[in-house]
């Protein structure tokens, strides 16, 4: 499979970064792309470095006049197409939302963030109520897609219980950075810790892994950070954690990546982690904390 990626830089004009990425996305189809997959928040600037009642405004219904203009591309690219939407469910309830469209443009499905962060400059708990979907994957034409967004993919959870429900690979749209007053050194442990833990995903499951991050620094609206300087260093990893692809931590990125599919049945042939996992052992994982 041919997997196109956009590792983009935005600001403040949510038409133009908009449209900056809809020419992304036919060029990458122009370029032989299957899938294509876009950062967490695509739309706009990184809005939950401050807890502001108006930014509720940026929110988008689905379907609306938004999932309309990705849906048209994905039909006229012929594409399976992974978007990520700050989406107004109903008035007072908000969610962060994957939605993917098939390569007609319809839409194969949707998945609600599970995991929401709530640290200095990350405060979604303010904006997002969790998702109520559960970890179920999307049925596409190229495959099922266990599609989950940025804080989930430091959860074993999430990933293993997609992989369960028949995920052929692992996708996150992602806005993750240093806030930029880190250390170089506290900066790198950040960055190779969140690369790592994802390719465990990729191994533990024995499937492949896309993680799409946007790049660029974005400044804290209420002055009280340095904002956030996101790392980019999107990436594929195969099956048994292997970089495929990583992309820059600097610079925008777009890129397609050749995923075999059929590599992950051998791999799990291999290293039958399903197979010997003790589930009648496992009950307590549903607990907060074993004290």
């Amino acid at each position: 499979m041919k997997v196109g990626i956009i590792q983009q830089r935005n600001t403040s004009d949510i038409k133009a970064n908009r449209q900056s990425l809809i020419n992304k996305i036919k060029q990458l189809a122009a370029m032989g792309a299957q899938l294509v997959v876009l950062p967490e928040l695509h739309d706009s600037l990184y809005f939950c470095q401050v807890e502001d009642v108006d930014n509720f405004d940026l929110a988008v219904e689905i379907p609306g006049a938004e999932t309309a203009e990705y849906a048209a591309v994905a039909r006229e690219c012929g594409i399976v197409l992974v978007t990520s939407m700050f989406e107004k469910r109903a008035t007072g309830l908000y969610h962060n939302t994957a939605v993917v469209y098939d390569t007609d443009g319809s839409v194969a499905g949707q998945y609600r963030k599970m995991h929401i962060p709530d640290d200095p400059a990350y405060y979604e708990k303010f904006y997002f109520t969790p998702g109520d979907q559960g970890f179920v994957p999307i049925d596409t034409s190229l495959g099922r897609l266990g599609v989950m967004v940025c804080w989930d993919q430091w959860y074993p959870e999430g990933a293993r219980l997609m992989a369960m429900s028949g995920a052929q690979m692992l996708i996150y749209p992602t806005a993750i950075g240093y806030e930029s007053s880190d250390t170089p050194d506290e900066q790198e442990r950040q960055r190779e810790a969140w690369t790592t833990v994802q390719r465990g995903h990729a191994v533990a499951n024995g499937l492949p892994v896309i993680t799409v991050n946007r790049v660029g620094h974005e400044p804290d609206p209420s002055g009280q950070t340095r904002g956030i300087q996101f790392w980019g260093s999107s990436f594929v990893a195969g099956p048994q954690g292997e970089l495929l692809y990583r992309g820059p931590k600097d610079a925008e990125d777009l890129q397609i990546i050749d995923i075999d599919m059929e590599r992950s049945e051998q791999v799990r042939r291999w290293w039958p982690f399903l197979r010997d996992r003790r589930i009648d052992h496992y009950h307590d994982l549903n607990k907060r904390f074993l004290d």
